[in-house]
């Protein structure tokens, strides 16, 4: 292994556990490099800002569930509320969204993620394997959308909702995007 990737690799272990522990806004290039044993400067060198390496470092796992036995008409609300828990219990993935908003970087890792867990799920519940993309991509406005509504902006209509009443809501619409008739 080159010094060159041995570094990188101290600094994404460095960042992964700083931003687990302290989260996105506590965490500073300074903590992370002093984990890693290594200058600040280098953290900068490889990855330009807090943001980047942010994006670099986050391993997201949606969890999707497995759908398999879930009723076709059922899938939206299962979704839904699967989703609710997600940004819930993982200020990472509010981190990212709030970073994406303004960091490159981020915004192509909420891409791939999508394209690679939320893209195959819906192609294989979409009625025409044609039309997966374009309910993928809808699907994440109203995931991305609610979640920046309810957590970084904090709506308080948004805010004030129950877990229920939210997936009430947002299960519908999600189930169109889905399998619904455009």
């Amino acid at each position: 292994m080159r010094r060159s990737d041995h570094t990188r690799a101290a600094i994404l272990a460095a960042a992964r556990e700083r931003f687990a522990s302290d989260g996105f806004e506590r965490a500073t290039i300074r903590a992370i490099a002093a984990d890693a044993n290594i200058d600040p400067s280098m953290v900068m060198r490889y990855y330009g800002n807090k943001e980047k390496l942010f994006a670099a470092a986050a391993e997201f796992d949606l969890r999707l569930p497995d759908l398999s036995g879930t009723p076709a008409d059922r899938l939206g609300a299962v979704l839904a509320g699967h989703f609710m828990d997600r940004w819930e219990g993982d200020e990472t993935l509010i981190a990212l969204l709030r970073a994406a908003v303004t960091q490159q970087a981020a915004t192509e890792r909420i891409h791939a993620i999508f394209a690679g867990q939320i893209g195959p799920l819906v192609a294989r519940v979409a009625p025409d394997p044609a039309e997966a993309p374009a309910r993928s991509g809808l699907l994440a406005t109203q995931i991305l959308g609610f979640a920046l509504c309810r957590f970084i902006l904090k709506l308080p209509p948004v805010v004030g909702l129950d877990r229920e009443a939210a997936v009430a809501w947002i299960g519908p619409t999600i189930q169109r995007y889905l399998n619904g008739i455009p």
